[in-house]
Parts: structure tokens; C-alpha cells; sequence
């Protein structure tokens, strides 16, 4: 089936510059749209307007293929089709905001007025439930004086995909998930994406709202796993020979459960599974329905940052200084949003406790968050030899490279709490106190 060629992105963040690059690189010509102009001339340049492994090299392949231009009416003129990839924050009760996407379908409902050929919209930031319906599509036909479905399409097309492995995610989906006004716009996407992905992906299409809601649905789901796995952890840490990981991993070979996101570790973060997890709620409590399932994931989810800052302190001793190895939610990403190494700096500065501190990557984003309330170091090696207890909160794999002597100190015994067990080597050394969280190998009564 005859899809798209040309496309524009609208908005160049952490999702939509690697998803223009990749769509760019097989071949569609892709006009990359954003405000910032550094991020529209880091475009122009061939170079990576945010930080994701991969994209420089994506950016490279794609060519000429990939432009880009504050100039949203342009783009729209130039294309088939809009892929809106703006933010939409959440707001006080959960829902997320439209600010920043309606002033786009404004701008688009313009050119569509004048458009004689057939246009494709596509919405791919998360909304709310009931969004693209009472608002979305309405801010569009007002504006064009036309119908969805009718004279141009649209479609709620949201990605799945983790920062730190955005363009294999992109590129190698499990799920297609297309809300469609019309049979036509759907067929269209599916062709597009069958066009571009590596994999041959489960296409699932559905009006708006069910899609709206399958978005929200997939991702509380996952939060809901990783929060049992979690507390299996916290559960193995005082039962006497007990081991997450073993428990954790005969749960995986059940079909019915599966294996992914079952690594009890600590708190999940980020810039995605908080947030749509509480979007979830809100919708719920709008149409008066109990969702106790995901109120409880994010309440216990928020409380293991405070256990993990509790099990911290109770192992610091007098006058010692704490080193936190790694401020990124998760390792291959800068993001530090809602990240449990943050909660776990503060708790413990107001503390009183003396902190040092490293991230390979994140430490900049950190650094505007925490300022000089941890001693930011030069390399992991720095932060371990200035440290008596180290938390290494996010496994890089920087850090396996790190040779025993560092660890081992020559006159006294340092503590290493390992949040994800990704260090056992480190309990072989003579002057090192290996804690492993998951496991039960706990040297003190554990906070309840």
C-alpha cells in the first residue's frame, strides 16, 4: 500500500529527535520541527540535539534526508504527514496537560484549511484518556473547517520505548498501538511502519480512547511487576538463605508471567512510569472507579525511596562520608527524574552526612538538582577512595571495569551497597563489606 515519504516531527526531545533520525535513515524524508533553535541547528549540523546511545551515528546515516526548521506552517506545506512529539506535562491531579500540543494543532488546522490533498496527523506524546476526542480532534476541525476521517486523518499513536535504548526500541517494537479516525488513516500508519521497523511488530487498532487507554494500561501494568519484584526483594532480604534473583527468575519462566521487569532492585523513575501510572488513577477517580492496584504500586513505589535512604543511613557510621555511584533513573540515560539516587542525596544531606558523588553520564543534570550538597568527582575511582560507605544506585557498566584494588581500602573495611547485585566479584575482597540488596546478607536490622 502507497504511505508516506516525506513526514514532519514536531518536537526534537529525548523521543522525537532519535524517532526523526530513524525514520530518516530508512529512507523517508523526514523535516525535524522544534522552537529551540539549538536543537533545530544541532540538525542542521549532523549532530545529536540530546543525549541517547546511537543517535550521532543514526543522525549520520539518515543524510539529507533529515532537516529541520523552527518553521511548524513550512513543515506541515512540505509533508504527508505530522508525527506531534511535544511534551505533555502532568498537572497537579495526574492528568496530562495539552498546552504545548494544542498550540501545534492550531498551527496544523491552519495549513490544513488550504491543503487540497489528503493529511495525516499523528498524535505519539501520551495523552489522557478522552483527549484526542474532546479535544484534540475538535481543536483541529475548528481550526481547518474539516473533518477527521473525512477530508484529513488522525491518529493516536503513542511509542513504547525506555531513554537509554530509544532507537532499538523505536525500530524493534513488540506492539504497533494505532487509535484511528478511519480505516484509511490506520492502513496508511500500518503501511508506514511496516515500511521502516526491523521486526515485523503485532499491529493492535482501536478508536482513540482505547488506545488512550491501552497506553496508560501497558505501562501501570509494568510499574505493578516491577513493584512485586521489588518487594520480593525487600521479602529475601530477611528470610534466611533467600536470593531474589533465583525466586524472581522461576517467576519468569512461567508464560504467564514472563521474565522482563521482574529484577527486584529498587524504586522505578523517570520521566514515564510515575507519571502515567498516576494518569491512570486520575482518569479512574474521574469516572468514579477504584483503582487501588495502581494507587497502591505508586504509594509502595514511593515509599522504597525512603527505605532505601533509611537502610543507607543505619549503615553509616559517625564522621564516615557516603559515595553515591550513579544519578541517572536508569544506566543509558541522563535523565535524574525521579530518580531514587536524588531522593536518597537529599535524605541524607539532611542528614547531616557528608556525600561525594559520580555519574558517567548524568552528573551535570545532577549537579542543577542537588548543587553543592555532594562533592562531585572526576571519575567512579575518586568517589570509592574518598568514600567509607559506597551506594551504587544505578548499575552502569561503566563501573565493572573498576579494578578490585579501588575498592579494597588499606586500613579499614568499606561498605558497598549494591542496589541491583551487579557487583558480586566484590565479595571476595578482604576489606570490602559486599551488600547486596535482594539477598539475605544484611549486616544490620533492616528499617521497616
Amino acid at each position: 500500500m502507497k504511505t508516506f515519504n516525506r513526514v514532519s516531527v514536531v518536537g526534537l526531545g529525548k523521543l522525537g529527535s532519535p524517532m526523526a533520525a530513524c525514520i530518516a535513515a530508512k529512507g523517508v524524508e523526514v523535516i525535524g520541527v522544534d522552537l529551540d533553535a539549538q536543537k533545530v541547528t544541532a540538525i542542521q549540523q549532523k549532530r545529536p540535539p540530546v543525549y541517547e546511545p546511537g543517535l550521532a551515528e543514526m543522525i549520520q546515516k539518515a543524510g539529507e534526508r533529515l532537516t529541520a526548521t523552527q518553521n511548524l506552517s513550512e513543515a506541515v506545506r512540505n509533508s504527508e504527514a505530522t508525527f506531534i512529539v511535544v511534551a505533555t506535562p502532568s498537572q497537579p491531579d495526574g492528568h496530562f496537560s495539552l498546552s504545548y500540543v494544542l498550540p501545534v494543532c492550531e498551527v496544523i488546522g491552519e495549513v490544513l484549511r488550504t491543503k487540497e490533498e489528503w493529511y495525516t496527523v499523528v498524535i505519539t506524546s501520551t495523552v489522557s484518556p478522552l483527549s484526542m476526542d474532546e479535544q484534540i480532534r475538535p481543536t483541529l476541525e475548528r481550526v481547518s473547517g474539516k473533518k477527521a476521517g473525512k477530508d484529513f486523518g488522525l491518529a493516536y499513536n503513542p511509542e513504547f520505548i525506555a531513554l537509554g535504548t530509544v532507537i532499538r526500541d523505536f525500530l524493534n517494537p513488540d506492539l504497533v498501538l494505532i487509535g484511528e479516525s478511519d480505516t484509511r488513516t490506520g492502513d496508511l500508519l500500518e503501511a508506514f511502519y511496516r515500511k521502516i521497523l526491523d521486526r515485523e511488530p503485532a499491529f493492535a487498532r482501536m478508536n482513540f480512547v482505547n488506545a488512550e487507554l491501552a497506553k496508560l494500561s501497558i505501562n501501570t501494568f509494568v510499574t505493578t511487576k516491577i513493584s512485586f519484584a521489588n518487594m520480593l526483594a525487600r521479602l529475601c532480604e530477611r528470610l534466611p538463605g533467600a536470593d531474589a534473583d533465583v525466586v524472581t527468575r522461576a517467576l519468569g519462566q512461567d508464560s504467564r508471567i514472563g521474565g522482563k521487569y521482574l529484577k527486584g532492585a529498587i524504586s522505578y523513575g523517570g520521566p514515564c512510569f510515575p507519571r502515567d501510572n498516576l494518569a491512570l488513577i486520575a482518569i479512574a477517580q474521574r469516572m468514579g472507579v477504584v483503582a487501588e492496584v495502581a494507587e497502591t504500586t505508586d504509594r509502595f513505589n514511593r515509599a522504597q525511596n525512603r527505605w532505601l535512604a533509611d537502610f543507607v543511613y543505619q549503615h553509616v557510621e559517625i564522621g564516615a562520608k557516603v559515595g553515591i555511584l550513579g544519578f541517572a533513573y536508569k544506566a543509558g540515560s541522563d535523565v535524574v527524574e525521579e530518580s531514587p539516587a536524588i531522593y536518597l542525596a537529599r535524605y541524607l544531606s539532611e542528614k547531616g552526612i557528608s556525600l561525594c558523588g559520580y555519574d558517567p553520564v548524568a552528573q551535570e543534570n545532577a549537579r542543577r538538582v542537588l548543587g553543592d550538597s555532594v562533592e562531585w568527582m572526576s571519575s567512579a575511582e575518586a568517589c570509592i577512595e574518598n568514600a567509607a560507605v559506597v551506594v551504587i544506585p544505578t548499575p552502569w557498566p561503566q563501573f565493572k571495569g573498576i579494578a578490585p584494588s579501588v575498592w579494597q581500602p588499606i586500613a579499614r573495611t568499606r561498605k558497598v551497597i549494591d542496589c541491583w547485585r551487579f557487583l558480586p566479584e566484590l565479595a571476595q575482597l578482604t576489606r570490602v563489606q559486599y551488600i547486596p540488596l535482594g539477598q539475605a546478607t544484611m549486616a544490620v536490622a533492616l528499617p521497616t
